[in-house]
C-alpha cells in the first residue's frame, strides 16, 4: 500500500502502459517460437499453447487500448472519468479465453479418440522452457505493477499469463513423459488440464469485472477503514449511508456525516473538510462527497452511542 501511494494518477498511468506494451511484445516472441515448435513436434498441447499466446496478444493489444482509454480524464460527456473501460477490457479478455479454452478440449478429445504421439519432443521442450522463462518474469513485472497500481486490465492480463506458465509446465511435462516413452496419451491428458485452467481464469477474470460494472461495494475491511477514519475526527459523531464504488484506478466514496446541529455552516464546513482530507490520505485516489446532517447537542451520551450504532454501513 505504501507503494501505491507514492504514485500519483498520471504515474499509474504510465506504468500500466508500460507493462501492456511489455506484454505485447512478449506475447508476439512466444507466438513465433511456439509456432516453429509446434510445425516441429506435432504436439496438440503446444498447439494450444501457441493459440493461448496469440490470443494473448491481441487481448493485450486490447489491453493496451483500453488502458489508454481508461486514465483518460473526465470529460463533459464523462463526468465520472472513462475507468470503467478496464472491466469492458477484462469482459473481452475473458471472452477470448473462453474461445481458445473451449477448442483446445476438442482438440484434446480427438487425440484422446485418435491418440497422435508428438515428434522431435525434445526441440518442443527447449522452447517451453524459454517460455516459461519468458513467461515467469512477465507475470512477476505485471504482478509488482498490480501492487503499486491496483489496476483490474493488468491484473486481469497477467491470469493469463500465470496460467500460461502454468500450461508450459504442463505441456514440458506432456513432451518429457513422450520422450521417455511414456504413452501416446499424455499429450491429450495435459491439453484437458490447460483447458480447465483456462477455464478457471475465465471465471476470476469475468467476476472481477461484473463487479467493477454493476458498482459493487469496496470490500470490507476498506468499507470499515472509511468508517474509522471518519469517526475519528472529535467533532463527528456519527455516519450513516455509506455508499462506494471503483472505477478504473478511482473509488468513490460518499457518506452522510453527523454533526453538532447548534455548529454554525462554517464550522461544519470546515469540519466536513477535515474528514475530506483525512480519507484522501487513507484513500489517495479516491473521489469523496459529504454530506452533513445535525445530530445530538453537543458530544454528549448519546452522540458517543451513536458512534457505536451505526449497524447498516
Amino acid at each position: 500500500m505504501t507503494q501505491e501511494k507514492s504514485l500519483s494518477f498520471d504515474q499509474k498511468g504510465a506504468e500500466m502502459r508500460r507493462v501492456t506494451r511489455t506484454s505485447v511484445v512478449v506475447a508476439l516472441v512466444l507466438v513465433a517460437i511456439k509456432s516453429f515448435a509446434w510445425v516441429y513436434t506435432g504436439s496438440v498441447a503446444l498447439l494450444g499453447s501457441l493459440l493461448d499466446s496469440f490470443l494473448d496478444a491481441f487481448a493485450s493489444g486490447v489491453t493496451l487500448l483500453a488502458i489508454t482509454h481508461a486514465i483518460t480524464p473526465a470529460d463533459r460527456e464523462h463526468r465520472f472519468g472513462h475507468g470503467k473501460a478496464e472491466a469492458i477490457a477484462g469482459l473481452l479478455q475473458a471472452a477470448i479465453i473462453s474461445v481458445s479454452a473451449l477448442y483446445l478440449f476438442v482438440q484434446s478429445i480427438q487425440r484422446f479418440i485418435t491418440p497422435v504421439t508428438p515428434t522431435n519432443s525434445s526441440a518442443g521442450i527447449i522452447v517451453v522452457v524459454i517460455s516459461i522463462a519468458l513467461t515467469a518474469w512477465l507475470v512477476r513485472y505485471q504482478r509488482r505493477v498490480v501492487e503499486r497500481t491496483g489496476s483490474l486490465a493488468v491484473s486481469s492480463d497477467s491470469l493469463h499469463y500465470v496460467g500460461d506458465v502454468m500450461m508450459n509446465a504442463g505441456i514440458l511435462v506432456s513432451l518429457m513423459l513422450v520422450e521417455f516413452g511414456v504413452g501416446a496419451y499424455a499429450d491429450a491428458v495435459m491439453g484437458v488440464i490447460i483447458a480447465g485452467i483456462l477455464g478457471k481464469s475465465v471465471w476470476s477474470i469475468a467476476s472481477n469485472a461484473f463487479d467493477m460494472l454493476m458498482d459493487r461495494e469496496m470490500a470490507d475491511e476498506e468499507r470499515a477503514r472509511i468508517k474509522e477514519v471518519v469517526l475519528a475526527h472529535p467533532e463527528v459523531q456519527g455516519l450513516h449511508d455509506l455508499r462506494t464504488r471503483t472505477s478504473g484506478l478511482i473509488s468513490f466514496i460518499q457518506f452522510h456525516v453527523e454533526l453538532d446541529p447548534t455548529l454554525s455552516l462554517m464550522r461544519a464546513h470546515q469540519i466536513s473538510d477535515a474528514v475530506q482530507g483525512n480519507l484522501s490520505r487513507a484513500f489517495p485516489d479516491a473521489d469523496i462527497i459529504i454530506h452533513t446532517d445535525p445530530g445530538y447537542d453537543g458530544p454528549g451520551p448519546e452522540a458517543k452511542d451513536k458512534k457505536t450504532a451505526e449497524d447498516m454501513i
